[in-house]
């Protein structure tokens, strides 16, 4: 993939190389075999990939019993694990599939199958388990660990091994989590021949949402669309101060779209954003930061969010549009304060812009790839307005991308004039092939890693183990609702630094979620269930780039040639912003879109009062807008110059007021909570006013 094509020679030959090796590097990281045309494992693992991808589209058109999905689609999962993943990243295991991997391919294949095929047998007889039952159970569980360390390392593994071993072992626990214990029969049938373990509700949304949006986005990126964003970005803002960084912003943002993964988006767009930045004067610490910053962000922002909103909404039993819509404001004005931030650095740098003739053509740009527009706004409006079913509405953008894919390149050709050849017409179905074998690829974390915290939501409805977290965690905090918060954030972020986001979710959303909802409400809270969910993804994401670990920091920093460390504290600098949102809509709903819950039954959507009045949106936006810039403004240390000390600290004193309005209202003697906003807008402007007549004073000297 190349940017900026009509200016071939503006793009440096060491970018080129960079762009060749995106994928490659992508591959390493994931710790992928990757296997070119001539290998006979190419086309096996290209094989199977579509059939998955054929199988997910085919569900749709023809709808089958939800726990047979379930386990084809583990199998399919299970199959492409190992026949892609090697046992350990060396040359001998990564450059052929050994014997043994074959055969781990095929008893995942068989164990997660098992539940399909005697589907109907199971059915009939409930918890009555047979020898054979147990043995299938012991093994696939056995195969899934194997499958999960070897997808996703050995963290989400680890966790349900001693989730495993607590269920097992529960009258030898310490006193304050001891519990009954689960005999063997039937811990292997709760977490394999029911739909409360291995199977649940996170493999189901997995199989009957993700991987159709997932297959959108890898389509969209085989059209083109990726460089498309890409060049759309740079052509727009690439000759502002800074332009690249914020350039980068955007192509990440869009990205986001195509990719549920932060760390396949740090390297995607990164190939091409970090060295612009560094061109332009930003150090390489930095610009693998704002890469590792955007990429992050891409992830909060709606609609798929990282995959985790589809299965937001089936816990917490409410519209998937829904969770979207809450999501909409701290996403995007955390996504708009990254622009500012990026801004402040360019101005304490002294940072041009690039030159207008290094930059591609705005309105050619933009009308090259207009079409690849189409199918996202289909599906945005058949969500949002028509409210179609998720898969209804992802199935329906993709047919019409796929339409779009068979006649671009024919269309391209007639309008430059070119001969429509039998290659050309054919080119868009390639594109369609590899589009559909490259989405399966990028189910196989999703799906590995959804079925793995299945055990986890398994353990906690087997042992009750909810309530005894509850406990814990109200002894640890002593019923400090801040305590309480700060626990969760923290738990999240040490989980999160070994977890695909997604499985992050799940686990926090089983385990802490329910607490923070619980503990608030003893303590006087009553907020909307969300609220929780939200403010731990919040915090599993943020470990993306949180150090010792940030595997999206390290990415980064390998394109900037960059300390890793250095990249990541940084970006998590940068990142702060981000993660002062779950405290300020925790303690303020409405940032959610939410004013109030039922009192009877806080968790329950259909209780809640949303805010649809459009000043009031514009209000609650607007004013959060402004307090994140403040609170940037504070972590830089800069706005219209450099701040005093003073300055810097005065910045923080307009964040509670623009976020929590009434929470300043009730501690504090003025009319109502518009008085709060006044307040915090007249010490940004009273800052500004002082610091513009520094820098008159000093430029008159």
């Amino acid at each position: 993939m190349a940017i900026y094509e009509e200016k071939p020679h503006k793009i440096s030959q060491l970018e080129v190389e960079e762009a060749n090796e995106t994928e490659a590097r992508l591959n390493e990281m994931e710790g992928q075999r990757v296997f070119g045309r001539e290998h006979y494992e190419f086309w096996l693992i290209s094989i199977i990939a579509l059939a998955w991808s054929l199988f997910q589209l085919y569900i749709v058109v023809e709808p089958t019993n939800s726990t047979i999905v379930r386990s084809v689609h583990l199998s399919f999962a299970m199959i492409l694990a190992f026949l892609i993943y090697p046992m350990i990243r060396k040359p001998y295991f990564l450059l052929k599939i050994r014997w043994f991997g074959y055969t781990l391919a095929t008893i995942g294949l068989v164990t997660a199958a098992y539940i399909a095929y005697f589907y109907e047998e199971l059915s009939l007889r409930p918890g009555d388990y047979t020898s054979l039952d147990i043995v299938m159970a012991v093994i696939a569980v056995i195969i899934l660990l194997e499958a999960g360390r070897r997808v996703l390392g050995l963290a989400l593994s680890i966790i349900a091994i001693f989730f495993l071993a607590y269920d097992l072992l529960g009258p030898y626990m310490p006193e304050l989590i001891i519990h009954k214990g689960a005999s063997l029969n039937k811990l292997a049938g709760h977490m394999y021949l029911t739909t409360e373990g291995i199977f649940g509700v996170p493999l189901g949304v997995s199989a009957g949402f993700v991987f159709l949006f997932v297959l959108f986005g890898s389509l969209l990126d085989k059209a083109g669309a990726g460089e498309y964003f890409i060049n759309l970005a740079f052509s727009m803002l690439g000759k502002y101060r800074g332009g690249p960084a914020k350039a980068a912003i955007v192509a990440s943002g869009f990205t986001g779209i195509m990719s549920g993964s932060s760390i396949a988006n740090t390297v995607t767009t990164g190939t091409f954003t970090i060295p612009l930045m560094k061109r332009t004067g930003f150090r390489p610490e930095q610009a693998g930061a704002v890469e590792v910053a955007g990429s992050t962000i891409g992830q909060l922002m709606p609609p798929i969010m990282g995959a985790a909103a589809f299965i937001m909404a089936e816990f917490l039993g409410m519209a998937y549009t829904d969770v979207i819509i809450s999501a909409f404001i701290p996403a995007f004005v955390s996504y708009f304060a990254l622009f500012y931030i990026v801004h402040l650095e360019a101005l304490k740098l002294g940072l041009k812009g690039l030159k207008k003739e290094d930059l591609p053509e705005k309105l050619k740009t933009f009308l090259q790839g207009i079409h690849y527009l189409i199918p996202i706004f289909f599906l945005l409006y058949t969500l949002v307005v028509l409210r179609q079913s998720a898969a209804s509405a992802a199935f329906n953008a993709i047919m019409l991308l796929m339409i779009l894919m068979i006649v671009q390149h024919p269309f391209r050709a007639f309008l430059a004039k070119e001969k429509i050849t039998k290659d050309i017409w054919l080119s868009g179905f390639v594109d369609i092939l590899a589009g559909m074998i490259s989405g399966a690829k990028n189910m196989i974390p999703i799906a590995i890693a959804t079925a793995l915290a299945g055990i986890v939501v398994g353990s906690i409805t087997l042992t009750g183990l909810g309530q005894v977290l509850l406990d814990v965690v109200e002894t640890l905090a002593d019923g400090n609702i801040f305590a309480i918060l700060l626990l969760a954030a923290l738990i999240s972020l040490i989980l999160g630094m070994g977890l695909p986001t997604t499985a992050n979710y799940i686990v926090m959303a089983s385990l802490t979620a329910p607490v923070i909802l619980t503990l608030a409400a003893d303590n006087g809270f009553l907020i909307p269930a969300i609220a929780a969910h939200l403010f731990v993804f919040y915090f599993g994401i943020l470990a993306d780039v949180t150090p010792p670990v940030g595997l999206a920091a390290y990415a980064a920093a390998g394109i900037a040639k960059a300390d890793p460390i250095k990249t990541g504290i940084i970006g998590f600098m940068y990142n702060i912003r981000t993660a002062i949102l779950p405290f300020m809509f925790f303690f303020n709903p409405e940032l959610l879109l939410i004013s109030g819950v039922d009192p009877l039954n806080p968790s329950d959507p259909h209780g809640w009062i949303w805010i649809t009045n459009p000043i009031d949106i514009a209000v609650i936006f607007t004013t959060a807008f402004i307090g994140m810039i403040s609170f940037s403004s504070f972590m830089i240390g800069y706005f219209v110059t450099k701040t005093t000390l003073l300055e810097r600290l005065l910045f923080l004193v307009p964040v509670p007021f623009m976020f929590l309005p009434k929470v300043i209202e009730t501690y504090l003697p003025i009319p109502n909570h518009y008085i709060s906003y006044l307040i915090g807008i007249a010490i940004i402007v009273g800052i500004y006013l002082v610091q513009k007549r520094r820098v008159k004073k000093e430029a008159s000297i």
